[in-house]
């Protein structure tokens, strides 16, 4: 990392640029960038705690890089044609993609702890980040989503901690491949499903990345990751399950409650027991705490003051958080933009009472004509008799792509198996037909990613109820 220059950030609002710049900004160092949501007026409020925090923004067209003295930050994908590439070019600029800066900062910590897997990792290093914060380790935590536990006046969008401590905590990216770039002394693999990359590839990326540590931390309910274990070699290993008899951390009587999730933890080596009461629902989060628990005992917590940490986690932004209620029908933000992450989410409403109405505003035309089948196979298996789904086009700020699968499509192939659901071309559209059709009872569920305004969008449905 070089010191001496400073950092432009190319989309510096996005979820996995944000925290870096305010990472290297709290480092003391020169932080510029620019965003096209910035030119387009939307996430004001992030701008401008930006703004806040000494980092001077500039329109997306160029003008904001003029020395050879200043290090683009880029996504690899953000082509040359790009008005803040092009200016890097022509002052030459070093230009580094975001997954370099990450990894350099990582690997030169002391104790690196790695989050990876397709789906649960925002929320497990925010349990780790928290836990470590608890202990009072005082990590530095880099996470791609809003950790509540951190949010304060100063700080409302904490998705970053810069600490005192010697850990470094990161969630890590499979979906680019640049989780190859990082060398954990704990990596956690939460499990392995097809989402950007083939399923070869990704057997490939995560027996790399889990056969570099002192100590991994592998979850033994997911098939897949019981089959890399197998033929990786790995030193030093903790394995967890929910009700799993040969994990090192079991979790049994597991309780659904109005405020999350009850369940009880067994060290099974040790024989030593700890009670958690989760504000988070959804099984799925247990074997995120599970986790979570794992890599703090690998860092040298004691399981009992983990257990004391999670009973006091906030949680993180948009992973089912309930927005709020009115006229008795509660709504409720969610990230869900995989299968996997779908499922998990309607199984943990499914839990209690009420009539889902899920609008799923798809993260790309890629990700959609990749993940076709697997999201009407999602649909059909967890849509319930009376629940509803509807689709908008799906996310789209620019750029070219191939548009030949829609949400059309979704509902066509879901009407094909005598499924029903409903695509509208527009946001609005399918917010007018959830107040419409709502009644007492009912949970409007808004899922999505890359598109900060989802979330502004759920208050508004809320205000209109």
């Amino acid at each position: 990392m070089d010191l001496t220059k400073s950092y432009f950030f190319c989309g510096i609002g996005g979820s996995g640029m944000l925290p870096l710049a305010m990472i290297l900004r709290a480092k003391g160092l020169k932080v510029e960038g620019s965003d096209r949501a910035l030119d387009q007026g939307r996430s004001t409020d992030k701008f401008d705690y930006l703004r806040a925090n000494g980092i001077v923004l500039y329109p997306q067209d160029g003008s904001g890089l003029t020395s050879g003295d200043q290090i683009l930050v880029a996504s690899a994908a953000v082509e040359d044609t790009v008005p803040d590439v092009a200016a890097a070019l022509e002052h030459d600029c070093k230009r580094i993609t975001r997954a370099d800066l990450l990894a350099d900062l990582f690997n030169s910590s002391d104790a690196s702890i790695a989050i990876g897997g397709t789906s649960g990792k925002s929320t497990t290093t925010g349990m780790i980040g928290w836990i470590l914060h608890y202990a009072g380790l005082a990590p530095t935590v880099v996470n791609g989503a809003v950790m509540k536990n951190f949010v304060s006046d100063d700080a409302p969008f904490a998705s970053a901690v810069l600490g005192s401590g010697k850990s470094f905590v990161s969630e890590v990216d499979e979906s680019d491949g640049s989780i190859a770039l990082f060398t954990a002394t704990i990596p956690v693999l939460n499990n392995i499903s097809h989402d950007h990359k083939t399923m070869e590839e990704l057997r490939q990326l995560f027996g790399d990345f889990v056969s570099k540590a002192e100590t991994a931390v592998l979850n033994l309910d997911d098939a897949e990751v019981v089959a890399l274990a197998k033929k990786t070699f790995i030193l030093n290993s903790i394995c967890y399950g929910i009700e799993n008899e040969v994990a090192d951390l079991i979790a049994n009587n597991i309780t659904p409650t109005q405020r999350g999730v009850d369940f009880t933890v067994l060290d099974f080596p040790e024989n030593e027991t700890v009670q958690v009461q989760l504000a988070m629902p959804g099984r799925h989060n247990v074997s995120n705490a599970l986790a979570a628990m794992a890599a703090a005992q690998a860092a040298g917590v004691p399981l009992e003051q983990s257990a004391a940490a999670l009973n006091k986690f906030a949680g993180i932004k948009r992973r089912t958080e309930v927005v709020g209620t009115a006229n008795d029908i509660t709504v409720i933000d969610d990230f869900g933009h995989n299968p996997d992450k779908i499922a998990a989410t309607m199984s943990a409403l499914h839990a209690f009472p009420g009539r889902l109405l899920v609008m799923f505003q798809p993260h790309g035309f890629g990700p959609l004509r990749l993940m076709r089948e697997a999201f009407v196979e999602c649909f059909a298996r967890n849509l319930g008799a009376e629940d509803v789904l509807l689709m908008p086009d799906p996310v789209y700020f620019g750029g070219t792509t191939d548009r030949s699968v829609s949400s059309k499509d979704i509902i066509a192939d879901l009407a094909a198996i005598g499924r029903t659901g409903y695509a509208f071309e527009t946001r609005d559209e399918c917010g007018a037909k959830l107040i419409e059709w709502t009644k007492p009872g009912d949970r409007i569920v808004i899922m999505g990613a890359r598109d900060d305004t989802l979330s502004d969008f759920a208050a508004e449905l809320l205000a209109r109820l």
